[in-house]
């Protein structure tokens, strides 16, 4: 079994969903939020089983009115084409200088795949293999510019060293890709990737592809083995287990007022629900969870889904968090520009360069 890291400081993260939410007004409002309580990053989900925007280009409006956040769409591997995909993630990098994530998922439902009428729909198995080798070839395509491939030399009329490009040539289960990239590669080398690794499916993809993990379960025993899961498993496919941030996912409902958690709640441990692990209480209790979660080293820190958006992380950011911060918990400014720097995460060697000894 790999050894734990030892615990650091907390890394937070909050979801930014609004149901039946269409203007960009109120994300940028739930955005900056997140900012100024100082968290990683946030999420907006997507899913091709219900109508709403494309996570994707609400994250990229929101890139220039943001700073430091962290921007993480859920952006599914399945019915998608993973050239358009990394190409599509890339340019939020750029857009966000450093700040991109992308949260990887599935299309299981036939009513999905009856959308775009190419097959039907697959095993979550198949899909998960399908998503790592999307992850893959994302990779490959984020390095096959090296870094200062633009030489845009007007003297000589060259705007790319050719030298620096490089084919792919990936052949996957279910597709190939050639390559390069149509977009430079990004600042981060390679945005952040995220996966939802609660479900055994979905496990081996985050192990051997996802920088950050989530699991949705409802005692620290249950998140402090999954993570040591997790990291073996890392281990077993020749990554370094540190790189890999394991988050738990916690829905919370804050109320209107400071109360003591419910029963079922709290520092006992958040109520399973069909939904995922709910926290139910005031900011308090809730800080007081995180920390004992934190000091059991039973996840690297929280993924938080509010369940009221604006009330919940208006009083998750001026309560709970600030509390972390009194007690030494959670960092007060961002020590870095990028999402990986926030995360602790080094900015990768790019494999073409390494390979070829040019950098």
């Amino acid at each position: 079994m790999t050894s734990s890291p030892g615990r650091g400081l907390l890394h937070l993260a909050a979801a930014v969903d609004q149901e039946s939410a269409y203007d960009a007004g109120s994300h940028v409002e739930l955005a900056r939020l997140a900012e100024r309580g100082v968290l990683d990053f946030v999420t907006l989900g997507d899913t091709f089983a219900r109508p709403g925007l494309d996570a994707l280009s609400v994250l990229s409006r929101l890139a220039p009115v943001t700073g430091r956040i962290g921007l993480v769409p859920t952006v599914t591997t399945t019915h998608t084409e993973p050239f358009h995909v990394q190409a599509a993630v890339a340019t939020l990098d750029w857009v966000s200088r450093g700040r991109a994530g992308w949260h990887i998922d599935v299309s299981t439902t036939e009513g999905e795949a009856r959308l775009f009428g190419r097959r039907h729909a697959a095993p979550a198995d198949a899909l998960w293999q399908e998503a790592g080798e999307v992850a893959d070839v994302a990779a490959r395509l984020w390095d096959s510019w090296e870094d200062h491939a633009e030489i845009r030399d007007e003297a000589t009329g060259r705007f790319i060293d050719r030298d620096k490009l490089h084919h792919v040539d990936f052949e996957g289960a279910g597709f190939s890709v050639k390559g390069p990239s149509i977009v430079p590669r990004p600042p981060q080398g390679h945005p952040v990737r995220v996966v939802d690794a609660t479900e055994g499916p979905a496990r081996r993809t985050a192990a051997r592809y996802a920088d950050v993990a989530l699991v949705r379960v409802a005692g620290p025993a249950q998140a402090r083995a999954l993570r040591a899961e997790l990291r073996d498993s890392a281990a077993e496919f020749g990554r370094n287990p540190d790189d890999l941030r394991v988050l738990a996912g916690l829905t919370v409902d804050l109320g209107d007022g400071e109360r003591a958690a419910e029963p079922g709640h709290g520092g006992g441990g958040p109520r399973q629900t069909a939904q995922g692990p709910l926290y139910r209480g005031g900011p308090v209790d809730l800080a007081e969870l995180i920390a004992a979660w934190h000091q059991a080293d039973a996840a690297d820190g929280f993924h938080l889904t509010p369940v009221e958006p604006h009330r919940d992380l208006e009083r998750l950011v001026n309560g709970t968090v600030a509390l972390l911060q009194h007690r030494g918990l959670f960092r007060t400014f961002y020590p870095g520009s990028t999402l990986r720097e926030h995360l602790g995460l080094a900015r990768p060697a790019n494999r073409y360069a390494v390979a070829g000894g040019t950098s």
